[in-house]
């Protein structure tokens, strides 16, 4: 933690994303929780499995936390080489401030804690550099790489950055010498560890961290379950989060924390059919199809592993258990894996500042705004002196109404054109490393 500034609040160890507040008080430096794979179609769908899971028939009487905002925008999340982006691309935006390749890493944060590995591609995007998301340990490297000096992911969030101060997550194996046993699973061998040059990266990060503090949540497994087709799993994994945004928000306090949560891309998902107030979202829709007449279950995917044709006809729903946990849904197209959207994502923010974040804004906008509600980085002609030491103004009505906040221009790199970027700014190249994005495309700032 560093020094304080004077007049402005101690930075807390905790925070995540979420919306209230005035600009006449400066919030502490924050890091981002994102909920990987939410988009605007997943968090209504979130919103409606915890309403009927409280035993309402909506969300106007069962709100979920990360709703309760005065803050809400749109932001873009295309990559600089893809129209429909994956989570390294995007979780490079949102974490760092500039757009990126997709399958690309770069950033820096104080915390990691997720529900999936602790080196895919969304976590690893604030403390990794990588030409290849994919190289969670030496044992995932080409030689060329290894040759060249570059460094796998699992090494990076134990080497790279000195002020991580907590780890939270799965992926032990990557962590481990090759073939040693899991502690908790010691026989099974797909838990080994897969490290070739047989270091305890585990041990070598707890001896150089003798205190621990918390700094950020992401909800990674929600991309996990619509990849599957399994819209039950990614919602109920959306709930989860959802709770932890709400206890974070009970012990914070919105006068001095920034609260702000995102996601870094959507999904191609959709729940529809005219569903009427209060019916099960996991449930079948209220109609059949006028074209087969057959059911269909209010969720459905644009594509995926559910989709099935039963005697040269689409299956009939209503004779499989549609409210199991592992039933993949319905989808258009089949594939192995479902894909991501491209759509806008939401973002929801509260507390000081939170007005900055409005509208429709690219998707690498957040962290900036982040960082002059915070007071750090180059945009600081805001704070210190008599504005930032005096007590903060009462909250108005409206705190997110332009004409009790004008909006201050923030600089920020504006993702550029790809007819107007040379071509070696969207290609990763064979030979990895740092080189893969060049230096020139991708200024990372100091947050």
């Amino acid at each position: 933690m560093g020094p304080r500034r004077a007049g402005l609040p101690r930075s807390r160890p905790l925070t995540l994303s979420g919306g209230r507040g005035g600009p006449r008080c400066p919030a502490s430096p924050r890091p981002l929780a994102g909920l990987s794979g939410l988009g605007v179609p997943q968090a209504s769908g979130c919103a409606s499995a915890q309403g009927r899971a409280h035993g309402c028939a909506s969300t106007r009487s069962c709100k979920h936390a990360s709703t309760r905002s005065c803050a809400y925008a749109h932001v873009r999340t295309y990559n600089t080489n893809a129209q429909v982006p994956d989570s390294a691309g995007t979780a490079t935006a949102y974490l760092c401030g500039v757009k990126a390749n997709e399958g690309t890493d770069g950033g820096k944060s104080v915390g990691i804690v997720t529900t999936t590995r602790v080196t895919h591609a969304t976590p690893s995007a604030a403390y990794a550099h990588s030409a290849n998301r994919d190289w969670y340990s030496d044992g995932e490297m080409p030689p060329d790489a290894l040759e060249g000096g570059c460094k796998d992911i699992a090494r990076q969030l134990v080497e790279n950055i000195p002020d991580i101060e907590v780890i939270l997550g799965g992926g032990r194996k990557y962590m481990f010498p090759k073939n040693a046993s899991d502690v908790e699973y010691p026989g099974e061998e797909r838990h080994r560890g897969t490290r070739l040059d047989r270091r305890d990266l585990v041990q070598a990060w707890r001896d150089s961290k003798p205190v621990m503090m918390m700094g950020g949540l992401a909800g990674g497994r929600i991309d996990h379950g619509h990849h599957e087709g399994k819209a039950k799993q990614a919602l109920h994994e959306a709930v989860e989060l959802d709770r932890a945004v709400g206890l974070a928000a009970r012990l914070t306090s919105p006068r001095d924390t920034l609260t702000v949560v995102t996601a870094d891309h959507s999904h191609v998902f959709t729940f529809g059919g005219y569903t009427p107030r209060g019916n099960p979202i996991f449930g079948l829709a209220p109609m059949q199809s006028d074209v087969d007449r057959k059911p269909f279950t209010a969720i459905l995917y644009g594509n995926g592993p559910g989709y099935k044709m039963v005697a040269g006809e689409r299956e009939n729903v209503s004779t499989v258990d549609f409210a199991h946990a592992n039933y993949q849904a319905q989808a258009a197209v089949p594939l192995r894996q479902e894909t991501h959207g491209g759509e806008d994502v939401a973002v929801f923010a509260k507390g000081p500042m939170a007005h900055l974040l409005h509208g429709v804004r690219e998707q690498n906008y957040i962290p900036h705004a982040m960082a002059y509600a915070a007071c750090i980085g180059p945009n600081r002609a805001h704070c210190g002196g008599a504005a930032a030491a005096a007590a903060p103004a009462p909250l108005p009505p409206h705190p997110t109404m332009a004409l009790c906040h004008p909006l201050p221009m923030i600089p920020y790199p504006m993702p550029p054109h790809p007819s107007a970027t040379p071509a070696k700014c969207h290609q990763v190249p064979k030979l990895p490393c740092h080189h893969a994005i060049p230096s020139e495309c991708h200024q990372v700032p100091e947050l």
